[in-house]
């Protein structure tokens, strides 16, 4: 989902569920210390953002499949360390999320945009605020 083709740019960034899926979640990044989409994406894939956004959304709807709960109460029971950051980044490649962006001027512009792609209440959001 990260690599270097993503720009440190402030921008939007879209989810969607499978190649051919849904769009489920859009959401905006700022300059961020200079990362812009970059940084905000990279948490994500490192695992680190369990607790925010996209994140949660993806560990939220993995919690509640049966079948990856049952894969990840195994692994638990083996006796071996698990990270959250671990479950984290499982609980993404679950998704199987597909993602694009578009830079923006600013970190404001981002906002507008995001509030703008939101507003298409067609879509059934992974947002938290939707």
């Amino acid at each position: 989902m990260v690599g270097a083709e993503v720009p440190q740019m402030p921008g939007v960034y879209l989810a969607k569920r499978g190649a051919a899926g849904p769009l489920v979640y859009v959401s905006m990044a700022g300059e961020r210390q200079g990362k812009g989409l970059r940084g905000r994406l990279r948490r994500y894939t490192s695992g680190k953002a369990l607790a925010s956004g996209l994140g949660e959304a993806v560990f939220d709807r993995a919690l509640v499949d049966p079948q990856w709960r049952r894969e990840r109460l195994a692994e638990a029971e083996t006796g071996r360390s698990t990270r959250a950051t671990k479950w984290g980044k499982t609980a993404l490649a679950w998704a199987d999320l597909h993602v694009c962006w578009v830079v923006t001027v600013s970190g404001t512009a981002a906002k507008t945009l995001e509030r703008k792609v939101l507003a298409l209440n067609a879509m059934e959001w992974w947002n938290r605020a939707c």
